[in-house]
């Protein structure tokens, strides 16, 4: 009997042309087994600002499109990065807008750290609101996925045994939550 293959919709909470946030999602695509159909979402930077009031009427379709893959996802995988001590504010607006979606609650999420010096001001942050969200966390603390700086390309982080160690081991958890159900 084979198993099937789980969808995982990897977030990632920069809206820089070359993140390394992004980066290790992509390179996280790559090292994936095909127990696991990793999608990227790139619509962070099209959502329109959360208003409670809007949702009342119709939905923005780029609010409709995110609860979709999200509903159509799995598990999560998010790799956030942190300004001034916190979540950046794009990506509390898409979190935001999955508050009060069907979709969301009780979805698996795992998190990657990819700030070399460690941060966890906005980890710590990202964890609570999850929480708050109803997220089940797969694990206490984030994977730390040591990379250089917020240039860091996909190569880069491919190009590194070590980063490359650190996101197969967050994969295998995917992999092993996921065979649960």
């Amino acid at each position: 009997m084979t198993a099937t293959r789980r969808r995982v919709l990897c977030l990632s909470g920069s809206l820089r042309r070359v993140s390394a946030n992004t980066a290790a999602l992509q390179a996280a695509r790559q090292l994936a087994t095909d127990m696991l159909e990793l999608d990227l979402y790139e619509g962070l930077g099209a959502l329109p600002l959360f208003n409670p009031d809007d949702e009342a009427a119709l939905l923005p379709a780029s609010v409709v499109e995110l609860r979709e893959a999200v509903g159509r996802a799995d598990a999560l995988l998010v790799a956030c990065p942190e300004y001034a001590h916190g979540v950046p504010g794009a990506f509390k607006n898409l979190l935001d807008w999955l508050v009060g979606s069907l979709e969301f609650p009780g979805k698996r999420v795992l998190l990657l750290n990819t700030a070399a010096r460690g941060s966890h001001h906005a980890q710590d942050a990202l964890g609570e609101i999850l929480r708050t969200m109803s997220a089940q966390l797969l694990t206490t603390q984030p994977f730390l996925v040591a990379l250089p700086g917020a240039g860091c390309s996909v190569a880069q982080v491919l190009a590194s045994a070590e980063r490359c160690m650190e996101l197969r081991a967050a994969l295998t958890v995917l992999v092993a939550e996921l065979a649960v159900t």
